[in-house]
């Protein structure tokens, strides 16, 4: 689905209120996460949290509450309007300025009508708790369309630069039985799936280990160097080492490799959240004989995510879809691998900044956010996000 897909007829809006989660809703967070309107994300999760508290960010809990709706079973009519919005909130605080808030792949709210109101109670929120944000950046998994962004600049949000890979995406439907599924392929994919089948390819579970993280972070950034001209860098083994760790203990993460003369050739970490598998992270040796390895990884990965409850299966990153075809987009070669399992590609609404207060927020996009980011690169060798 690209951003030219005719938007669905607008409804009429919820009203919400907002509070920090108990220490019980806490203790089950991933629980109430995938239960949200559009089924959460991996990065709102609690292994995901764990992780940006160890780089550099406060971690809150945020709950949104449909005002007023009575409580409604999953399945009934307007149930993902009546249903809370569990949110995860990534905080930083700075001097003179105060705190800032990024609501990472939220709000999970069920439509773009929704989206002001909830910042609304946001906002009404930080006020009465006197708790010093003077901006919210929102980055919804709600599909790009005109009409959806006229909600979102109506409501004066201001629209900000890109930070998660799949605000572009390919997604494969996964519900039906696996044969369904792999005639459903681009031709690309499953033919190169089904040659790697006879000629033996082997795809193996990876143990959560030390040496075998380092042996995927190395692949990582081999491909991330040869396929992407964007400049981009492949973050810490250290970064990752926490990520996948926190993501397999909770049985929520697996690591696949395919061997070639005695080492890994091709690697891929999947992580199954709700209903929803992601395709995290991947890398390559750009010289191998095996054919067809790449994709069977995915295939693998893919049913094993149907074996666990998934119905949807992210990619995690391409192109945008007016640009897909762009030889000179740094994603280009990343695009076309993803895109040879599945031809749509789904562009989200992205980054938008929802304003508390405008004096302060004019300091930050002038000066503040981009000597933030330097000073904490420089300091840490981390991304500031």
């Amino acid at each position: 689905m690209t951003s030219s897909t005719a938007a669905p007829a607008a409804r009429t809006s919820a009203r919400f209120t907002a509070r920090f989660a108990t220490d019980g809703e806490v203790e089950n967070w991933d629980e109430h996460v995938t239960a949200n309107p559009n089924g959460g994300n991996l990065l709102q999760s609690a292994a995901f949290a764990a992780v940006k508290r160890n780089f550099g960010w406060d971690v809150r809990h945020l709950v949104l509450e449909p005002a007023g709706a009575a409580a409604t079973a999953p399945g009934e009519a307007g149930a993902d309007e009546a249903r809370p919005s569990y949110n995860l909130v990534l905080e930083k605080s700075f001097p003179l300025l105060g705190r800032f808030w990024y609501l990472i792949k939220g709000p999970d709210v069920a439509g773009v009508e929704d989206v002001p109101a909830a910042l609304e109670a946001i906002g009404e929120f930080t006020r009465r708790e006197r708790l010093n944000v003077f901006a919210v950046k929102i980055e919804p998994d709600i599909v790009d369309s005109e009409q959806a962004r006229a909600v979102l600049s109506g409501a004066g949000l201001v629209k900000t630069f890109n930070l998660q890979p799949n605000d572009s995406t390919a997604l494969l439907d996964i519900s039906e039985e696996p044969n369904k599924v792999l005639r459903s392929l681009h031709s690309r994919g499953r033919n190169a799936v089904r040659r790697a089948e006879r000629e033996g390819v082997q795809v193996e579970v990876a143990e959560p280990t030390e040496e075998n993280y380092r042996a995927m972070h190395a692949l990582m950034t081999g491909t991330l160097s040869a396929k992407s001209r964007s400049g981009t860098q492949v973050r810490s083994f250290e970064y990752y080492r926490q990520f996948w760790t926190e993501f397999t203990r909770r049985g929520q993460g697996r690591l696949y490799f395919v061997h070639e003369n005695g080492r890994p050739s091709v690697g891929a970490f999947v992580i199954t959240y709700g209903r929803k598998a992601t395709y995290k992270d991947g890398g390559s040796l750009q010289k191998r004989s095996q054919y067809g390895d790449s994709h069977l990884v995915q295939w693998q990965a893919i049913n094993d995510a149907k074996q666990a409850g998934c119905t949807e299966y992210d990619f995690c990153g391409t192109p945008p879809a007016e640009k897909l075809k762009d030889t000179s987009h740094p994603f280009h070669g990343l695009g076309l691998f993803k895109t040879s399992f599945t031809k749509t590609v789904t562009d989200f609404v992205g980054c938008w900044d929802y304003v508390v207060d405008p004096v302060r927020y004019r300091v930050w996009t002038a000066v503040g956010e981009k000597a933030a980011r330097q000073l904490y690169t420089r300091r840490t060798g981390q991304q500031f996000y």
